[in-house]
């Protein structure tokens, strides 16, 4: 049982902690659909340089990705001990982005989605690399993001934003399609022109390459103006915010969410792992279920309902999705070469096999069909639950970071 200074201390580590990266998490969201408003802190402004206010906030702007095959988001958390929350916002919302992300209008391009995962600042990482670590390149496995994610600490160090910038650049396998949508969002609290790599320098390279640049300073609009976080925006067209932290975020449970897990327990119950890491991979998708029911019913619940999106492939171990991007004529050819790593299966013929794969397809398109109508009631549900709190709310720092990404997105779309 702890006592009471340190219940009180951890509850002012979970208030700084749920204001950080809603930032950070939802620039990922670019929803077709209204935002979920799952959480909500009226003590949260985004400020712009235009406009040292907040931003008129209509969430109900539309995604367009039509032309765009990739969206490629690179974030660079600051892990120095001043960033503990900014951490556990991150694996708090990480769920919540990529879902809305993945939400774009019914019949624009499923863009793929990859993520890259870099880390700065942190005084347990080489100072000849300039305090910086890429955790992971850009990938479309998110259950690996969310794993590295919960693997992050924070300790003190060096804050070298131009650094970590400049080779992230350099190290990921940016699109070189001026079409795609390239962006980096760095969050921070420190200098911008801090280290041996001038920001600008960086910020010109980025935009060569055609990768926006969106910061985050975590602290007052004046001394993030003051520190360059504007100017590392503004070299890229890309958006300047801040966070002030203050209320706990508002999570909502709803009457469907029992049944939503139920769903998400049959629908890891259709993976058929193979290859060498197949277990592995397996087991960290339950692993970071838990890890997202760690944070609540509500982080749990928007998990799910990614798992429920095209963008929630796994054919690199799950021998499914694999055969549902092979060709008719190849697959068994393929199924005769795959190593089953479930010894219940093994003896099966190649024909059998892919009979039982196309089973568990039919009933995992069923789920997903499921999940996905439920997530509209839910988001129903919590509408009608906030229009009962009988107050006026302001829109949170995830709303309005997702409107800034959404125009960024279908700006690029309608240039095709």
């Amino acid at each position: 049982m702890l006592d009471d200074r340190n219940i009180v201390n951890q509850k002012i580590l979970n208030m700084i902690s749920r204001n950080l990266i809603i930032t950070l998490v939802t620039v990922f969201a670019f929803s077709a659909y209204a935002i979920y408003k799952y959480n909500a802190n009226p003590n949260i402004q985004l400020l712009t340089d235009s406009d040292k206010g907040t931003i008129n906030t209509e969430s109900n702007e539309v995604l367009h990705t039509e032309g765009i095959d990739k969206i490629q988001l690179a974030l660079l958390l600051d892990t120095s001990n001043s960033m503990d929350g900014l951490i556990e916002q991150a694996k708090s919302q990480l769920w919540k982005m990529v879902n809305e992300l993945a939400s774009a209008e019914q019949d624009a391009t499923d863009s793929d989605i990859e993520i890259a995962l870099y880390q700065y600042g942190n005084s347990k990482l080489s100072a000849g690399n300039g305090y910086i670590e890429q955790i992971i390149p850009l990938t479309s496995d998110m259950d690996l993001i969310s794993e590295k994610l919960f693997e992050l600490s924070t300790q003190g160090g060096e804050e070298y934003c131009g650094v970590v910038i400049d080779q992230s650049l350099l190290d990921l396998d940016w699109s070189d399609s001026d079409k795609d949508y390239k962006a980096i969002l760095i969050a921070g609290n420190e200098a911008f022109d801090q280290g041996p790599v001038s920001f600008k320098q960086a910020c010109k390279k980025a935009k060569n390459k055609n990768v926006v640049i969106n910061t985050i300073f975590c602290g007052n609009y004046e001394r993030g103006v003051n520190l360059n976080w504007e100017a590392g925006a503004n070299a890229t067209s890309g958006q300047y915010m801040v966070i002030n932290m203050g209320d706990e975020v508002v999570h909502y449970t709803t009457p469907y969410d029992d049944r939503i897990r139920e769903l998400n327990s049959a629908l890891n119950n259709t993976y058929i792992p193979y290859g060498a890491d197949g277990y592995n991979k397996f087991n960290n998708q339950s692993m970071q279920d838990a890890n997202a029911n760690s944070y609540g019913k509500g982080n749990s619940r928007t998990r799910s309902f990614f798992k429920s999106k095209k963008q929630y492939k796994n054919q690199d171990w799950d021998l499914v999705d694999k055969i549902k991007e092979a060709p008719e004529p190849k697959q068994m050819e393929l199924l005769s070469e795959i190593a089953i790593t479930d010894p219940k299966l093994q003896s099966m013929s190649a024909e059998e096999l892919k009979n039982y794969a196309l089973e568990k397809a039919e009933s995992r398109e069923k789920i997903k069909k499921e999940l996905i109508d439920l997530e509209s009631e839910v988001k129903s549900y919590i509408k009608k639950e906030k229009e009962k709190l009988a107050k006026e709310e302001t829109e949170t720092m995830d709303h309005k970071v997702i409107k800034t990404i959404k125009k960024q997105i279908n700006k690029k779309s309608k240039t095709k």
